[in-house]
């Protein structure tokens, strides 16, 4: 019972962490673009609302994908990236602002033109 426990509060750990980290960069390129935008995304309902949000998807998704792929540990950890990662980048993407006049392409001067932009 101690390893669950342990395992769940790792889950919980990365999940918050994750989605914090979504918020930050979610935060920070609707800003950029659009620095007068309090109507699509603004800071309460980032801290209220996505964070705890995102954050017990994220811990669901780490149960559900530690349940059915437990005792395959190479594929549980690489299933367990690719799903989180995933989750997050949707969300991300569901509150991505888009073309704004501030980013005629959507994307911030800062984001990597290696990763592509966030959208749906």
């Amino acid at each position: 019972m101690g390893n669950r426990r342990l395992h769940g509060c790792l889950g919980l750990v990365v999940g918050v962490a994750l989605s914090m980290l979504t918020t930050l960069v979610l935060g920070r390129g609707v800003h950029a673009c659009d620095p007068g935008a309090h109507n699509r995304v603004d800071e309460t309902f980032l801290l209220y609302f996505f964070v705890p949000a995102l954050a017990a998807v994220l811990l669901m998704a780490w149960v559900v994908v530690g349940a059915v792929l437990a005792g395959h540990t190479l594929t549980h950890c690489v299933a367990l990236a690719v799903t989180l990662l995933g989750l997050c980048w949707c969300a991300l993407s569901f509150f991505w602002s888009g073309p704004t006049h501030g980013c005629p392409t959507g994307v911030p001067g800062w984001w990597p033109a290696s990763l592509p932009a966030p959208g749906f």
